[in-house]
């Protein structure tokens, strides 16, 4: 990490209306109360943004070694004198122990950082017990969603955004104007009562991912038990043969596929079902219900995990040969081939399969590596819409209709084979096919033109039964009769 880079400010200093009114800052000095991890990376990101930083610490020389050269280690008390902000990286219970320095921290702007270790621990915000026990003070609570890592490896490489809030807009003005020059984007959450919501959010663990997760655990259950029924327990009963030994890799494996085949039909079919609720209701701004709104959010993790399962599939399937029961199995096929006398058992029909299974279910899984990591925050932004589009809704449809082609290569002509359907269970693959299936078809209706024409008027802003009334003025400068109007 360069100093010279981490100097330079990622964002150019602006003031936006309804935005915090940011001015430069450089040169200012600043308290840094704590010599923890994050006290250090706090201090070294100031230095680097050309801040004066002096640290306060109970044990200042066993604890200046740690601190960048250009910030100051001295005793608390002394570092407090010579700044009027203060950030307090000290845990909360900790807080009491700097009431010795309510004197001279009195009007003096506290920054507060921390963070508890459980959802709602306390009743009270830590900002708002900071403000309790140093009344004189104003506390700012901010800069608790970044981390340490990332304030030493500059705002480019983790979240740029810098949550603050407080109830003196004054000191908010100072403390975003710090963000600014340090290179994040602070972002106003309003009066101090907000402070327990921004204390909560680095302790959510995936909130966005919970539906997403349980969908797949849920998807691969079903067909875990589908498939268990169908290759275990069916063969044990009918023909008392033990094949338990196929749940650990061949069930799994069978049904990784079907779980991401299906989790990937499920991104593109909400935007199915809300294309067909414009077209029903002849407009865009009609609200989508709750269920269809969350499950247009989820649809990035949605993939994800579809994309996850497929990667696993593939890895299960290399493992396939190396299996003891798979030696096993070539072993007497070449012994039954030899006692019949056998020369030739090639299947040009299956040799063909077999090898437009494998190869399209290639093309498929690279679309969907391609899909997972153009999702990722830092690909994306480096994309403009019309190329983030094009990969995540034309190459990701196409990715569907390429899965679903290895699907059915596997399939083939089994589908139609009465000894396929184990307990009259169709095979599993044929109840895979439903939604995709039903998505593709979906899709190719909403792309003939005439469908099509009426969906993009609908999403520029068309509404069915509303009409605009337009008078075109005459040659002469006189606004017409009603013969020249247009209806739009």
């Amino acid at each position: 990490m360069s100093g010279g880079d981490m100097a330079k400010p990622l964002l150019g200093h602006r003031s936006t209306d309804g935005d915090l009114s940011i001015t430069p800052a450089a040169g200012r000095t600043i308290g840094v109360l704590g010599s923890g991890d994050f006290a250090r990376s706090l201090a070294i990101r100031l230095v680097c943004s050309g801040f004066k930083v002096v640290v306060g610490s109970r044990n200042p020389k066993r604890k200046a070694g740690l601190f960048p050269a250009a910030a100051e280690v001295t005793f608390q008390a002394d570092a407090v004198k010579k700044t009027d902000v203060i950030f307090v990286a000290v845990f909360r219970e900790h807080y009491s122990t700097l009431c010795d320095l309510a004197d001279v921290l009195a009007g003096k702007i506290l920054v507060d950082v921390s963070n508890n270790t459980e959802i709602n621990h306390h009743k009270e915000s830590n900002a708002e017990y900071l403000a309790s026990l140093f009344p004189a003070c104003t506390v700012v609570k901010g800069f608790n969603v970044v981390s340490a890592w990332t304030l030493q490896s500059g705002a480019r490489d983790g979240n740029k955004q810098v949550l603050i809030c407080s109830n003196n807009q004054e000191a908010k003005r100072i403390v975003a104007e710090i963000a600014q020059v340090m290179g994040f984007t602070p972002v106003d959450m309003g009066c101090m009562s907000s402070a327990c919501e921004i204390e909560n959010i680095p302790l959510r663990l995936l909130p966005a991912w919970k539906i997403p997760i349980f969908l797949a655990l849920g998807l691969f259950l079903c067909f875990f038990t589908y498939n268990l029924i169908r290759q275990v327990i069916h063969p044990y009963i009918r023909e008392q043969k033990n094949k338990l030994y196929k749940i650990p890799i061949e069930v799994v494996n069978t049904t990784l596929p079907c779980v991401a085949y299906v989790m990937l039909s499920l991104v593109y079919l909400p935007g199915v079902l809300a294309a067909c609720s414009q077209l029903y209701y002849g407009t865009k701004y009609r609200r989508f219900p709750d269920w269809l709104d969350q499950w247009l959010q989820h649809r990035k993790q949605i993939g994800l995990l579809s994309f996850f399962c497929a990667a696993l599939h593939a890895v299960y399937s290399l493992c396939l040969p190396m299996r003891r029961s798979h030696r096993y199995q070539l072993i007497e096929m070449a012994v039954k081939q030899a006692v019949e006398k056998k020369t030739n058992i090639w299947v040009e029909e299956e040799v063909w399969r077999m090898e437009i299974y494998i190869s399209v279910g290639i093309i498929a899984l690279g679309l969907l590596s391609l899909l997972a990591i153009t999702s990722l925050p830092s690909i994306a932004n480096s994309l403009n819409w019309r190329e983030f589009s094009f990969i995540q809704s034309t190459l990701g449809f196409i990715a569907l209709v390429i899965s679903t082609l290895h699907t059915l290569t596997y399939g083939w002509s089994r589908a139609f084979d009465e000894n396929q359907y184990k307990f009259y269970l169709p095979p599993t693959y044929t109840l895979t096919l439903l939604v995709p299936c039903t998505v593709i078809l979906a899709k190719i209706i909403f792309s003939l033109p005439c469908i099509q024409h009426r969906l993009l008027r609908i999403r520029r802003g068309w509404e069915k039964g509303r009409y605009v009334k337009f008078v075109l003025p005459s040659t002469t400068g006189e606004y017409s009769s009603g013969e020249t109007s247009s209806n739009v």
